[in-house]
């Protein structure tokens, strides 16, 4: 069964040239990974997206998860 969480994200070709995005924005779920990634907190992201909620953050790890066994990236050991 699919992470019900995934329902937060669109991926539609007239909006951010069809990236992923979180439901009823225009924010790359990239975007959110990259801020992650790079150390942000949720709570920061929150802040600096109030329009978004912990849930949607937690739908972009949950599309990232997705992907990621979907696809290989490689990486330098």
């Amino acid at each position: 069964m699919a992470n019900p969480l995934l329902q937060r994200i669109s991926v539609d070709p007239n909006v951010c040239f069809g990236k992923p995005c979180i439901k009823g924005t225009r924010i790359w779920v990239s975007l959110l990974l990259d801020f992650l990634a790079n150390g942000m907190t949720v709570k920061e992201i929150l802040e600096e997206y109030p329009l978004l909620t912990e849930n949607d953050v937690r739908a972009a790890i949950a599309y990232g998860a997705e992907m990621s066994r979907e696809r290989y990236v490689e990486v330098q050991s």
